[in-house]
């Protein structure tokens, strides 16, 4: 996901700015992950978990950390939905994008079968969270929609990865495997929750139908 190298590079040099740059400089990356596709280059959860650990020896709060990182994430996808809006079309037939147009294509389908739902799971995906936004708008998923999805998504990325960088605090040589598992615990929760309530729902539909088909009068009677 990152190097443990690149995350002690980046806490080297933000633990020595001021605590207002250091918002600054996270709100931008995770606001121009999605929204400048910043992501392709460095993956907003690293910026995040290097100021986590910042906040962790007192530099900057980490409620503030926190509700800024999901403020920014939800703000910078919303610009990201209104550029693939507009530009989208021309915008995968960049180079960048043609060299991952089969992961493109791919979550394009994913998008139109299975729209906001997809949109969350997304959230934690590096490649997925840069690109979802303007794919969701190529898709023509409503805005309505995939901002709630989005700030779900948002919302649990945002606290979990910040609280995971505050929590491991010098420990940055394990950082990147627990998020690795961060990442993975949290999507394959989610996912196995929405398979059941598929499944559950699935099942009252198939109950309603009996009982309705038990409780119609029988026209044969007559």
């Amino acid at each position: 996901m990152f190097s443990a190298s690149i995350v002690s590079f980046l806490n080297d040099k933000i633990q020595h700015l001021s605590s207002g740059l250091v918002y600054g400089l996270v709100a931008l990356l995770v606001f121009g992950e999605a929204a400048l596709f910043i992501g392709f280059v460095l993956p907003g959860e690293t910026s995040v978990i290097v100021a986590g650990v910042v906040a962790s020896r007192g530099h900057v709060n980490i409620v503030a950390l926190c509700a800024l990182v999901v403020v920014a994430a939800i703000l910078g996808d919303s610009v990201g939905f209104e550029v693939g809006r507009r530009y989208g079309e021309r915008l995968i037939e960049l180079r960048v994008f043609q060299r991952r147009r089969v992961a493109v294509d791919r979550a394009l389908a994913g998008l139109r079968r299975r729209g906001a739902t997809y949109v969350f799971i997304g959230r934690f995906t590096a490649f997925l969270r840069a690109v979802m936004p303007g794919l969701a708008a190529m898709s023509e998923l409503r805005y309505r929609r995939f901002l709630a999805a989005n700030a779900a998504g948002a919302l649990i990325w945002g606290v979990s990865f910040t609280l995971l960088g505050y929590f491991a605090g010098t420990a940055l040589t394990s950082i990147e495997k627990y998020s690795g598992w961060a990442a993975s615990a949290v999507l394959v929760l989610m996912i196995a929750f929405f398979i059941v309530f598929h499944f559950v729902r699935k099942r009252r539909h198939e109950n309603s139908l009996a009982r309705s088909e038990l409780e119609a009068p029988d026209g044969d009677s007559a």
